[in-house]
């Protein structure tokens, strides 16, 4: 039976602001209190949603933001007129981020140190964060280049550019705040009157927080469940026996409890509702994406290299075959750590994946 197309999944969805985006340096209300800002991106994934919350802290009127796009000059002109113009002339009284990647975290210090707040963030992303901003950890550089070589990657021209790039992280998050406010798993965290609950989420991140309020129904995903596009998820030469598709796919039961009508604001797309088929449309996605790398590896060993064109049917350029890559070790290792495929090193020291 074929598969559903993006668009039949997403035609289940329901956009509650239909075709509408924030103009930039605009806002629009998606809720009480909740304003929606889009910033853009320089690469394939073009835009970056952010979240203005109406807020309060010991007696100030104000905002709360939530995440804050790359560190790039841009950006920074698409905030100053989100200040100008969305504000209504109240300060930002706190910066908080649902994980350590560049498009949610890239800004954040410049964003504390400008409004003197408090960056809110998990301890393990914070960390994470921090480290990845001072070295090469997981996005590039020499021990990226030794990782995607086991794993079948022998073009000397990609190895090499992405040896080159071990200042990738750093790039785009030049720095991260020196302290910060730890937030947590099931921690309600008061916003304009209203319990924001965190609900943390693996497999992406290393532990993403997103947001719920049940007084208004209101789910910011952060990348978690998204409408459209599938959430990356991906091994990294840190952790280069992880399974973060597990993870992923344990983290989504997390949000089946919140009702059906539930609105949610995504990190990439549009806000809407239809939570629970996107959870299951989410699921169904990896299970056959599984089943697919199972039955080539019934055929012959293969690389993650090798289940790159089986997991992706457009072209990729060497950017996003990275991410591939990483998401084609994560679906190996899934069926491996469950025990439907054996790994082998070969001669050439590249991992193999059979059938069991």
């Amino acid at each position: 039976m074929t598969a559903p197309t993006k668009d039949a999944l997403e035609s289940r969805l329901h956009y509650p602001q239909g075709a509408a985006l924030p103009e930039p340096g605009r806002a629009l209300v998606v809720a009480p209190g909740v304003k929606w800002i889009r910033m853009t991106l320089p690469f394939a994934l073009d835009h970056i949603n952010l979240w203005l919350l109406r807020d309060q802290i010991d007696g100030v009127q104000g905002w709360t933001v939530v995440d804050c796009c790359i560190a790039r000059d841009e950006a920074k002109v698409q905030w100053e007129q989100v200040f100008a113009n969305e504000l209504d002339g109240l300060p930002v009284l706190r910066v908080l981020v649902t994980h350590m990647h560049p498009d949610h975290i890239g800004l954040a210090d410049w964003l504390c140190e400008k409004w003197q707040v408090m960056l809110w963030s998990s301890a393990t992303d914070y960390n994470a964060a921090r480290i990845a901003s001072q070295s090469t950890t997981g996005f590039g550089g020499e021990s990226a280049m030794v990782f995607f070589g086991t794993h079948g990657m022998t073009d000397p021209d990609d190895l090499e550019k992405i040896r080159q790039r071990a200042g990738y992280y750093r790039n785009l998050v030049p720095s991260v705040p020196r302290q910060y406010r730890r937030i947590m798993d099931g921690q309600l965290v008061r916003i304009g009157g209203r319990n924001w609950r965190c609900i943390s989420g693996y497999g992406h991140a290393p532990e993403h927080i997103a947001l719920y309020c049940a007084d208004i129904q209101t789910l910011i995903s952060g990348d978690m469940v998204l409408p459209r596009i599938s959430t990356n998820v991906s091994v990294y030469d840190v952790e280069p026996e992880g399974d973060p598709l597990a993870l992923f796919l344990e983290s989504l039961d997390r949000y089946l409890p919140l009702p059906a009508d539930t609105l949610v604001l995504p990190s990439h797309g549009k806000p809407f509702t239809g939570l629970h088929e996107r959870i299951q449309q989410l699921k169904d996605h990896h299970r056959d994406r599984l089943a697919e790398v199972h039955e080539a590896c019934q055929q012959a060993p293969c690389s993650a290299m090798d289940m790159i064109p089986v997991l992706f049917t457009r072209a990729l350029d060497l950017h996003q075959t990275t991410f591939a890559m990483g998401e084609a070790v994560a679906h190996l290792h899934r069926l491996w750590f469950d025990g439907q495929l054996k790994r082998e090193r070969c001669g050439d020291g590249i991992y193999r994946f059979s059938a069991t």
